[in-house]
């Protein structure tokens, strides 16, 4: 019979099993995240609790393919597999695994990120500064620490990986120090808040309000409609 074809010294239907074991889980984790996008973000509106808002952005980050990916590892188990082939499988699970997990704290960041903008703009113009640096920083911080953690798990030594970087960093940091310098500059700006948005202010020969504070510039509109764009660090080195 066909079922009884060997395949990687697994007869056919224990293949078909293996599949249809992680389609099934896969199909049962796609229909919790449907019911949360669909049921629970109409209850969310009607309700005070961020909890279930904060499911449903989660919910979102959710990617199928991705959990395809560690429930097939998963079922793959129940075969007897070379060993390379269970060590592709079990690769291909933990880069999965991992990036999932990032997705979901991302999303659970820019929750965060949503709900204190919600709260603190309308009576704080800095916090759009802010957010906006430390969404950065802390987005920064979650993906390496997980690329750090996914690599230790597939085995890389992370002690030699990361005092290369550390080496690396310093060439880098030395090529692109004017651009370090207004990241710096721009967190200068976020914490002491010489200016937020809104205000007016006076540079030099130069005058506006200030539009938009980025990580490498900052924007001011102008009394005649120009928009002025000054970099953090020159504007830092100026008097305001």
């Amino acid at each position: 019979m066909i079922l009884d074809m060997p395949l990687l010294d697994n007869p056919l239907r224990d293949w078909l099993t293996v599949f249809a074991v992680a389609l099934t889980i896969n199909v049962a984790i796609g229909a919790i995240k449907w019911v949360i996008l669909n049921r629970l973000s109409r209850l969310a509106r009607n309700t005070q609790s961020r909890v279930d808002d904060s499911l449903v952005f989660i919910a979102r980050a959710t990617r199928q393919w991705l959990v395809l990916g560690v429930t097939l590892s998963v079922a793959t188990r129940l075969l007897n597999l070379p060993e390379r082939v269970v060590d592709v499988f079990t690769i291909t699970a933990t880069v999965a695994l991992f990036l999932q997990i990032g997705m979901w704290l991302n999303a659970g960041i820019g929750f965060w990120l949503e709900r204190y903008k919600s709260r603190t703009l309308a009576t704080d113009a800095g916090a759009a500064t802010s957010l906006a640096a430390l969404g950065f920083v802390s987005r920064i911080v979650l993906w390496s620490a997980l690329m750090l953690v996914t690599l230790d798990n597939l085995g890389v030594d992370v002690t030699a990986l990361v005092a290369g970087l550390g080496v690396g960093g310093i060439a880098v940091a030395l090529a692109v120090q004017n651009i370090l310098g207004d990241l710096f500059a721009s967190l200068s700006i976020v914490i002491d808040k010489p200016f937020v948005l809104g205000d007016f202010v006076v540079v030099d020969t130069l005058s506006g309000t200030v539009e938009h504070v980025g990580l490498k510039t900052t924007r001011i509109r102008s009394l005649s409609g120009e928009q002025i764009i000054f970099s953090n660090s020159d504007l830092l080195n100026t008097r305001i």
